[in-house]
């Protein structure tokens, strides 16, 4: 089986926060584009807590305005479908973070979207290359976590985040 190619990060040079998955699932690959499954509520809130909206190039563009970077743990690895519990260790890559958060120095936040990509992360990036930055563990957007509401999950990354609160009309929709 051949190994899944990550995506180039989203980031401009300015970014504050930066998002990682794990490794794009397969919706995602063949769209070409972070979160593209059409249950995954990234997209979504990102809406909610920074006004993200629009077809892929403009929400992309938004997210750098808003700061935030997006990108991947791995750069590759082999994974029979799309659920982080199927990637296989033993051939996964991981992006190179030195480089990344030398060109981006900005970067004080570190946000993990779900756990495998925050466990990827810290077993796989050495400890010097984001010692000056938070680290954030938030619950996964994947459609695959049902176990939390969206509003919970809006919530979570809110907080997580840093940001301020968020008000109950985002929590309805």
């Amino acid at each position: 089986m051949e190994p899944s190619e990550g995506f180039p990060p989203v980031a401009r040079a300015d970014a504050r926060i930066l998002v990682l998955g794990s490794l794009p699932g397969q919706k995602s690959l063949s769209a070409s584009e972070y979160y593209a499954h059409p249950q995954n509520s990234f997209w979504r809130i990102m809406l909610q807590l920074f006004g993200i909206d629009g077809h892929y190039d403009e929400r992309c563009a938004r997210l750098g305005e808003s700061k935030l970077a997006l990108w991947d743990v791995l750069r590759s690895s082999v994974r029979r479908g799309s659920l982080d519990s199927d990637i296989r260790r033993e051939s996964a890559v991981a992006n190179d973070f030195e480089v990344f958060l030398k060109y981006h120095a900005n970067i004080n936040t570190i946000a993990f979207n779900g756990k495998k990509a925050e466990q990827l992360f810290r077993s796989m990036v050495p400890k010097e290359h984001y010692r000056h930055v938070r680290l954030v563990g938030l619950p996964s957007t994947s459609p695959a976590y049902a176990a939390m509401s969206f509003a919970g999950k809006l919530n979570a990354w809110a907080a997580g985040l840093d940001l301020d609160r968020i008000s109950q009309d985002a929590l309805a929709t």
